[in-house]
């Protein structure tokens, strides 16, 4: 087991780790739309929110020697399922043809005032 942590993303501040690479999988650790080098957070529209956290999910992957078109399955927690079909339509546009197993789970709050959290799991590239 190895703990993954993108060059680009300052160690987080909580007691846990970017993403864990074991036995061939990539655990991603829940992504919020945050800029990677000041860690500010984004607290714009839904689009511009999940298009962050899921290039912020990216970052983890490729860091870990994968990628989005290796997801297996995400997890995407939203503050309202009113914002089902925008996070809906930007994801389609990020992940292209890749359809991972997807589940979207409201929530009441996310940290600093965020919309979407996303938690990924996806194989190495062999």
């Amino acid at each position: 087991m190895r703990t993954v942590q993108p060059s680009e993303q300052p160690q987080p501040k909580g007691h846990y780790s970017p993403g864990v690479e074991h036995n061939g999988l990539i655990y991603v650790s829940g992504q919020l739309p945050m800029s990677l080098d000041s860690r500010e957070p984004f607290t714009g529209d839904i689009g511009g929110q999940t298009e962050l956290a899921l290039r912020n999910v990216e970052a983890v992957l490729r860091a870990a020697g994968s990628g989005l078109d290796h997801v297996l399955q995400m997890t995407i927690y939203v503050s309202d399922m009113e914002m089902w079909d925008a996070v809906n339509k930007k994801y389609a546009e990020v992940m292209g043809e890749h359809r991972p197993a997807r589940a979207i789970v409201p929530v009441k709050d996310l940290h600093f005032g965020t919309k979407i959290e996303i938690h990924a799991i996806a194989a190495l590239k062999s």
